[in-house]
């Protein structure tokens, strides 16, 4: 009983956060802030990314550097405190990290390719996981696994998955954070599609996205254009 109670919480929480009001097309609607990482060394690797005749391993090995990259940038505004240490020759202040350690959720299941590199540059950080799959018929996410930290309200949080397609995976994963209490959300992609943006700033405009890329568009079923192929298909070997 208590179970069911609590899928029920949950759905109702889904559902006022999963609506987007941009069903009312007389309401204006902020836009989230799209970050586009135009770095000499992203942009090179995205390249080698796309090239079709590239290995699982390489690919693998260039989307953890590029996540790497990424996180450089999307960790910048993290708080910083003064701290007393002691260097080899003197005293002195310094700064680290304050407050909460921040916690990467990855969208399964390619999103762990990403959340391999932010955890080099990042080891400390809690870890999320949320699985959905793709009904090939709607393109709409269905959920099969949902793991986050207890207090993921009081963390600063990553949502990491490689395309920013339709949006509807990522939207459905900020809403169900946000239903968990989280609000300090940022979500970090290889590449965007200008439909996935939209998408994105109708139903979360306070979450920033960072890519390497904004693409042309989606096709008939889907996918990025110019693209990368299926990131997951890439990653893990498979067809």
């Amino acid at each position: 009983m208590g179970s069911l109670l609590a899928r029920r919480r949950v759905a109702s929480r889904l559902r006022l956060f999963y609506r987007s009001d941009a069903l009312d097309p007389k309401r204006p609607r902020p836009m989230s802030r799209v970050v586009v990482i135009d770095h000499p060394l992203v942009q090179h690797k995205l390249a080698l990314l796309r090239m079709k005749q590239t290995p699982t391993a390489e690919f693998r090995r260039l989307v953890r550097e590029i996540a790497l990259l990424l996180g450089y940038e999307i960790t910048r505004d993290l708080p910083l405190a003064p701290v007393p240490i002691e260097t080899p020759l003197e005293a002195m202040e310094a700064r680290m990290l304050a407050g909460k350690k921040l916690c990467v959720v990855s969208i399964l299941r390619a999103g762990n390719g990403l959340l391999e590199g932010m955890l080099e540059l990042l080891p400390s950080a809690r870890v999320g996981h949320i699985g959905l799959r793709r009904d090939p018929a709607t393109l709409a996410p269905v959920e099969y696994y949902f793991k986050v930290p207890p207090d993921i309200a009081e963390r600063p949080v990553i949502v990491v998955d490689p395309m920013l397609a339709t949006a509807n995976s990522a939207v459905w994963a900020i809403s169900r954070l946000k239903g968990e209490g989280a609000r300090a959300i940022k979500f970090a992609c290889l590449l965007a599609a200008p439909e996935g943006l939209k998408r994105m700033s109708e139903a979360h405009p306070d979450v920033p996205i960072y890519t390497a890329a904004v693409d042309r568009g989606l096709d008939e079923h889907g996918y990025i254009r110019p693209g990368l192929g299926d990131a997951g298909d890439r990653l893990f070997g498979t067809r």
